[in-house]
Order: C-alpha cells, then structure tokens, then sequence
C-alpha cells in the first residue's frame, strides 16, 4: 500500500485522480457539453442498420459507471438483438399500450401527448437493431441465493439509465424512453429472476432517413433553476 493509501474500516481507500482544468476551459468544456447535449432527442423512426455490439458493450459500461446506494449496483442491462424476441416483445408491449390508450390514460393525459404524435403502434421496437431493457433489483442475491439489501434502487438507477442515454447519443444513434405499463411481461419474456424488476425499455439503433421529431423546446434556466445566497 502506498504513502497516500489507507484502509477505512478495513476497505483500501486510494487517491481520487483530479481532473484540473483552468477556469476558462471549465466553462468551454460545460458550455460545449450542454450545446451537444441539447442536440439529443427522442426518436421513433429507426432505421434497421447494424450497429456493432461492441458500441453498446461500451454504452453499457458507461451506465454501469453511475453511483448508487452503498455502491450496490442495483440494475440489470439486458439487450435484445434477434427478430423472434424483439417480436414477442412488440406484440406484448403494445397490447399494453392499446388498453392504455383506449381507457386506462385519462383525457388530458392524451390531449398532452397529442402534439408527441405517439400511439399504441410501437414499430420501433422491432425496426431498431437494439433493445436494452433496464431492471432494477429491488433486492441483491450473493453467490448462494441469499438476499441482501440494496438502498436508494429507484434513484440509483434512474442516474444509470441517464448516463446510458447520454452514452447513446455520445455514440451518434437515437433512442427512446419506452415504459409499457405494466411491464411485467418483459421478465417473463426474459426469464429474469424475481429480484428484478423491468424500470426502462430502449430501443437503440440509427435515425431512419425520414425520422422527424416534434418542434418542441425545453424550458429555460430561469424555469428549471433556483440559486440561493
């Protein structure tokens, strides 16, 4: 163990490895990420062009980097790729979708997805190359079955799936936060085990050609925003 090395309560504990930038190129690197992030947005048109799985190998990876209660890492990343599942899935998904748009949503929720343009039809979810559907673990298993404890699920991996959008888009290909409610059947198309629970489905893939996307805007600073002396 080196000189800047301790153990806290047994743990080994090392130096943080500090990225020091000036001041001028603080605000360069937070202006350029926040103009390129802007650029994201939701698709439903994919086009159905190989994306190689090493590009979401690594998008994974980087959603795995995300904090999470007591470090217990409480989500599960599975990727669907062959046309049979990606089928089943599409078909269970959208007889979900077809209650929830022909009674289970209220009125206005539908006036406000209206400008969306979304309806029950989820092609996507077999015209994208990828589908990473997100679990979370609400509690761990050890090596021998045993249940432990995980903390602060729901958060923990909703900062995941944000770090694993933002990885997509860093990659150059478009995805879409799709949450069929219930989602229940995606485990069982899956055979995850009953520690798991679906949270998040993304399609992931390349714009098709034609794809548009609503004029929308996002709110402003001042709108989002609260500085405090």
């Amino acid at each position: 163990m080196s000189a800047r090395e301790k153990l806290v309560n047994g743990f080994r504990h090392v130096p943080y490895q500090a990225e020091n930038f000036s001041l001028e190129e603080m605000l360069k690197r937070s202006e350029e990420y926040y103009k390129w992030l802007d650029k994201r947005r939701s698709v439903r048109h994919f086009s159905n062009k190989a994306v190689p799985r090493e590009v979401i190998e690594n998008i994974i990876r980087t959603a795995g980097t995300a904090p999470s209660g007591a470090h217990k890492q409480p989500w599960k990343f599975c990727v669907v790729s062959g046309s049979d599942l990606k089928k089943k899935i599409r078909k269970a998904a959208e007889q979900e979708e077809k209650e929830n748009y022909s009674g289970r949503m209220s009125e206005r929720w539908l006036e406000d997805l209206a400008p969306l343009g979304t309806d029950e039809n989820k092609e996507f979810l077999e015209m994208a190359p990828w589908l990473i559907v997100v679990f979370k673990e609400v509690y761990g298993l050890d090596e021998k079955g045993e249940k432990y404890n995980n903390y602060y699920v729901n958060e923990s991996v909703g900062i995941a799936c944000g770090m694993l959008i933002s990885a997509i888009h860093n990659a150059g290909l478009v995805t879409l936060t799709h949450t069929p409610s219930p989602m229940n059947f995606l485990a069982e198309l899956l055979e995850r085990p009953a520690n798991e629970r679906a949270f998040l489905l993304l399609p992931v893939g390349y714009a098709a050609e034609d794809a548009l996307v609503p004029d929308i805007h996002r709110k402003q600073l001042d709108e989002i925003s609260k500085f405090y002396k």
